[in-house]
């Protein structure tokens, strides 16, 4: 039978979601929590790969058992797993159900301080350049939504098939001191959302303009966008099916 697990997690202390050697990872937490459960070795698919210090206020992951659960699964894991990671719901699916390739759009958060807050330090970039021009920023973000290939915000070395996201939605909403990219789209390449907002940001500071960012994004370049911007300031927020 497979179960899908709904959860989020304080990526700080992980070097992203998916398992490596020798280093701290999510799916590893996650793992080791429902075998120690279950007393068998269970391993979860995960719905995409947060990288290293990349947060998620929603994710799902699934696994495979041969016996129905029963008790309080939910609690049990929340006992055993560390405080940054909070387990919401474990509920049976389809045998065909598949976490990742059965999501048809996944929304991402990146979060700017204007200023500086103690409080929100390991929870956004903060930068301190109050001249952000946001309107330009999102004149230049919704040329997103007119192309497809999305090479020159991608990892260079990277074993993707192909290069294609369908952008649904990308934008920006300040309140106060608190600059938020929100962006949608059926799949993302890694470090694309980081990338882009770097680029978007150089578009605010005045050193490129809306249509370099256009000549950017057709370059399918890396070289030619802007920095990929701290990890910390990423929240992975809503996948759906």
């Amino acid at each position: 039978m497979r179960y899908f697990i709904e959860l989020s997690y304080n990526g700080k202390n992980y070097h992203g979601w998916q398992i490596q050697p020798d280093v701290v990872s999510v799916q590893q937490k996650l793992n080791n929590a429902l075998s120690t459960i279950f007393q068998q070795q269970i391993a979860v698919v995960g719905a995409g790969r947060t990288d290293t210090g990349v947060h998620a206020s929603q994710m799902f992951a699934h696994f495979d058992i041969d016996i129905e659960l029963k008790g309080d699964v939910v609690f049990k894991l929340n006992s055993i797993l560390p405080n940054d990671i909070a387990v919401y719901k474990v509920f049976l699916v389809d045998d065909e159900k598949h976490v990742r390739f059965d999501a048809i759009s996944r929304s991402y958060e990146y979060r700017i301080w204007l200023g500086r807050n103690p409080f929100l330090l390991d929870f956004s970039w903060q930068i301190h350049s109050q001249n952000l021009d946001v309107s330009l920023m999102n004149e230049a973000a919704k040329l997103l939504l007119e192309y497809e290939d999305f090479q020159t915000f991608s990892k260079v070395k990277t074993d993707v098939y192909t290069f294609n996201c369908n952008v649904t939605e990308a934008f920006w909403k300040q309140e106060k001191e608190q600059l938020t990219f929100y962006i949608s789209a059926n799949r993302f390449l890694r470090n694309m959302v980081r990338a882009i907002v770097g680029t978007l940001v150089d578009v605010g500071l005045g050193k490129i303009s809306v249509e370099d960012f256009r000549a950017i994004i057709e370059s399918k370049s890396r070289s030619n966008a802007g920095l990929s911007v701290p990890a910390k300031g990423l929240f992975l927020t809503n996948i759906k099916y």
